[in-house]
């Protein structure tokens, strides 16, 4: 199983079971990827969206909060848009990086669409795990193939396509 280390700042994160739904998040994700998530560790911040708006201008220099950031231990993002970016190798263990995750905008977001809060998490634990994978959005052809993996990793959890 992956290794999990989940900092909670925010005490309402404890009613989320968030270190469960970042293991079904990150197991999820490895099944669809063909990875084998015993070798690898990841790091969470559960935190608000003062802290993460801290992070967020320290970071990306966007001085307001967010969802989840991510920071990948490794550049694995491919050169080529479109392309899988390249695994990490599951023949040692290997630490992907670290993610953020603001209660606030989380909790706002899910109320907004009308979605369980834990549905809603989840979604943005894969999403910040497929960054940590080297997966990325900013050009349209790695945010299709992003989007298309998260509909499907999303999918073996029994939940509705985001998108």
């Amino acid at each position: 199983m992956t290794v999990l280390d989940v900092l909670i700042e925010d005490d309402r994160w404890r009613a989320q079971d968030l270190t469960g739904l970042a293991d079904r998040a990150a197991a999820a994700t490895f099944e669809v990827l063909g990875l084998d998530g015993d070798y690898f560790e990841m790091a969470i911040l559960a935190c608000d969206d003062a802290r993460i708006a801290v992070l967020n201008t320290d970071f990306r220099d966007k001085p307001q909060p967010t969802n989840v950031l991510s920071w990948p231990s490794v550049d694995r993002s491919p050169e080529t848009a479109g392309a899988p970016p390249d695994a990490p190798d599951s023949a040692q263990a290997a630490e992907l990086g670290d993610i953020a995750i603001a209660y606030d905008t989380c909790l706002r977001e899910a109320t907004e669409a009308g979605k369980p809060m834990a549905d809603h998490v989840t979604h943005l634990l894969v999403h910040g795990i497929l960054h940590l994978l080297g997966y990325d959005h900013v050009r349209d052809l790695d945010a299709t193939l992003m989007e298309r993996l998260e509909v499907e990793i999303l999918g073996k959890l029994g939940l509705p396509d985001p998108y």
